[in-house]
């Protein structure tokens, strides 16, 4: 599992797509959720804006999975 380390109590989707280096732009986002299904804590969930706080775990089928953790 690939840790995801932030320092601010919570990132969107979309930026944990970037700051994962899954997508390279913020722009890529819209368009990386129309085609993945990513699910966020077991649920399935493809809101850009999802807030993603310390212990949530993200799994995208043929990426990976993620735990956000706090520094």
């Amino acid at each position: 599992m690939n840790k995801i380390q932030i320092d601010t109590e919570y990132i969107t989707l979309g930026q944990f797509l970037k700051l994962a280096d899954i997508i390279q732009s913020g722009g890529m986002a819209k368009w990386f959720l129309s085609e993945h299904e990513i699910f966020v804590n077991q649920e399935l969930d493809v809101r850009r804006g999802r807030k993603l706080r310390e212990g949530d775990k993200i799994e995208i089928p043929q990426v990976g999975n993620f735990l956000i953790m706090r520094s």
